[in-house]
């Protein structure tokens, strides 16, 4: 069960699905921007809009992730800290993301992307890149779920299939 919540060894679930929820919202900034400039204006704000939803949508599976991993480090360890600071903050992200379609869903209903929606989603961008960082420090300096096998062949390191050494080396 724990392989479906938290993915094999070595193959985490949470950051897969930290890139669907960064490209939308990668890709809602991106079109606001863009209407903003009058680059194909109201097919960016309808774009705009619809991409927060897939955001917000798609963090609800990585905050779930996320907190399936949180809730496995050593409470109080310089980790647990680093990642609750990271989980913090992308909430916050979150937050502002939900705010500026709550606040956008006027103009998405006329084709645009009202100036406060507009701020609040550059905003919201802000604070995801932050938050990702933070999240970079959790698997290239704390090494979280990182396995150090690279010896291990191609076929066995990317198998869908666990193999009792990669079990072996996470724990």
């Amino acid at each position: 069960m724990s392989m479906f919540l938290k993915g094999l060894p070595g193959h985490p679930l949470h950051p897969p699905l930290t890139d669907v929820t960064i490209g939308a919202y990668g890709f809602a900034t991106i079109a606001a921007v863009l209407s903003k400039l009058g680059v194909a204006e109201h097919g960016f704000a309808k774009a705009w809009w619809l991409a927060l939803v897939v955001g917000l949508v798609s963090s609800l599976l990585t905050v779930g992730s996320g907190l399936v991993e949180w809730l496995s480090i050593d409470w109080g360890s310089p980790l647990w800290r680093s990642a609750t600071i990271h989980a913090l903050v992308n909430a916050g992200a979150s937050v502002v993301f939900l705010i500026a379609a709550i606040a956008g869903h006027g103009g998405y209903v006329s084709a645009t992307v009202t100036t406060g929606a507009f701020v609040l989603t550059l905003v919201g961008f802000g604070v995801l890149i932050v938050g990702g960082w933070l999240g970079g420090a959790l698997t290239y300096v704390y090494g979280m779920r990182v396995l150090s096998l690279p010896d291990e062949p191609v076929a066995r390191a990317s198998s869908p299939l666990p193999h009792e050494e990669l079990v072996n080396a996470e724990k």
